[in-house]
């Protein structure tokens, strides 16, 4: 993690993989920073197969004026199968040293750390990640940049979902994102007053939830919001939807799935503070000499956690949110 720090001179900055509220001002963090050490920024548009494909561009601030409030990433993002090949590495290699590229600034998820790792070991490229995704999945950091709008996204949504159950006493389940991670729904549901929250790292038996759902009857509940975390081993919020119904059909059950709305949208002010602070601190720890790692924010405190680390270790929910959860909903 802590290696002899080079002469780095010019950083290349990139986006990898789902997009995520956030990324633009932690890629306008990363090029104010660099102004102010001094440094060339050069941004590589459409990720690892922008860096394949010699899609860099230097940036100044122009580049980056009004950027801060927008959402998605004006570096564009992409998935890349040539990256996966020793063949396609090489060729992005050469292009990032055509530029004189010293040390790269990789904002994403796991498979976006994971290139930034694997590109260290071969060709010996500094590189920082920063965790730019709304899943909240990543070891080594608290929240992820995205995660807050996300939320905030989809809370807003079950608030509008909810007059509507209430005006003719539906059963809603609604789908988040979060891939195989609950955290977004967690929050969510404890944010919009969910009856059930169903997340894939633990076990929610359909006859549990009908059983909550008969006990909010009986209380005289005038709708009921189940939020569904994709990825569950039980199914998606549809397949669950269905096995309720068939033990209670007398239920008027409809589904809504929030899908990429979650992903959209312009940054909570959170995002847009927390993609500020991690975009300085991973052009200030290259210039340290911190390599190989992801900079992220626990207790408040700024860390660098190996990749390695950030991309293998699980990142657990918190059983107290899910504990309060499960009081409130009853």
């Amino acid at each position: 993690m802590q290696d002899q720090p080079i002469n780095i001179k010019k950083i290349g900055v990139l986006t990898s993989g789902g997009d995520a509220p956030g990324m633009n001002a932690a890629i306008r963090a990363v090029v104010r920073a660099g102004f102010y050490y001094n440094l060339e920024v050069y941004g590589i548009y459409r990720g690892y197969e922008g860096m394949i494909n010699d899609d860099i561009r230097k940036l100044d601030s122009r580049s980056i004026a009004h950027v801060l409030e927008r959402g998605g990433t004006f570096l564009k993002s992409a998935r890349s199968l040539e990256f996966r090949t020793p063949e396609g590495r090489k060729k992005a290699y050469d292009n990032l040293k055509s530029h004189g590229i010293d040390a790269l600034v990789v904002i994403g998820g796991d498979g976006s750390l994971t290139g930034a790792h694997l590109f260290y070991k071969e060709f010996g490229i500094p590189a920082v990640g920063l965790p730019g995704t709304i899943d909240n999945d990543l070891f080594g950091t608290d929240l992820t940049i995205g995660f807050d709008t996300a939320c905030n996204t989809a809370i807003e949504a079950i608030d509008k979902i909810r007059d509507t159950a209430t005006s003719h006493d539906r059963l809603f389940f609604v789908e988040v994102m979060g891939r195989d991670a609950g955290f977004i729904a967690i929050n969510a549901g404890i944010g919009s007053a969910a009856a059930a929250i169903l997340i894939p790292e633990k076990k929610f038996p359909v006859e549990k939830l009908i059983d909550r759902l008969k006990f909010r009857e009986k209380a005289k509940k005038e709708s009921n919001i189940v939020i569904v975390a994709e990825g569950g081993k039980s199914g998606g919020a549809q397949e669950i939807s269905e096995k309720v119904k068939k033990i209670l059909p007398s239920y008027d059950i409809k589904v809504t799935i929030l899908g990429h709305l979650q992903r959209g949208g312009a940054p909570s002010s959170f995002d847009r503070i927390l993609a500020s602070k991690l975009g300085v601190s991973a052009v200030e720890g290259l210039l340290q000499g911190k390599y190989d790692v992801m900079v992220g924010i626990i207790n408040n405190k700024i860390v660098y956690t190996p990749i390695k680390r950030a991309i293998v270790d699980d990142k657990k929910v918190d059983e107290e949110d899910l504990r309060i959860a499960g009081i409130l909903s009853t």
